[in-house]
């Protein structure tokens, strides 16, 4: 009932920046946190940053304040700047929601992920 898919992914040079998209579609009520997972080769996937619906944030501590992550609800859309990006950061990243679908007249809760968009930092 609820889609969630990412875009902006790709190759970049050490240093450089991407932004990435996530929007959610479908019967949604109302989409309370957002986030942004990734999952870097070989290891377990790993929280980068989230967003409340009234726009608190939360950055895992690793990032060193190299990420930004916003959104738009309006266009029940999360978004990710990524700056100075390094090797490291390679990962495909995964976009989370938390929502709120309507069944029968009854408000129920799930949580929703993205395929993923591949982030390769490379030299």
């Amino acid at each position: 009932q609820v889609h969630l898919v990412e875009s902006g992914g790709g190759l970049v040079q050490p240093g450089e920046s991407l932004r990435l998209s996530c929007v959610a579609s479908g019967r949604v009520t109302r989409i309370n946190a957002m986030g942004w997972y990734r999952q870097p080769p070989g290891q377990e996937r790993e929280l980068v940053a989230s967003i409340s619906s009234g726009g608190i944030t939360n950055y895992a501590d690793s990032l060193e304040g190299r990420f930004t992550i916003s959104r738009d609800n309006a266009k029940n859309t999360v978004y990710l700047q990524m700056n100075s990006l390094k090797p490291e950061d390679t990962a495909r990243y995964h976009c989370n929601a938390q929502v709120v679908v309507t069944v029968q007249s009854m408000p129920m809760d799930f949580t929703s992920w993205g395929p993923g968009t591949q982030v390769t930092v490379s030299s």
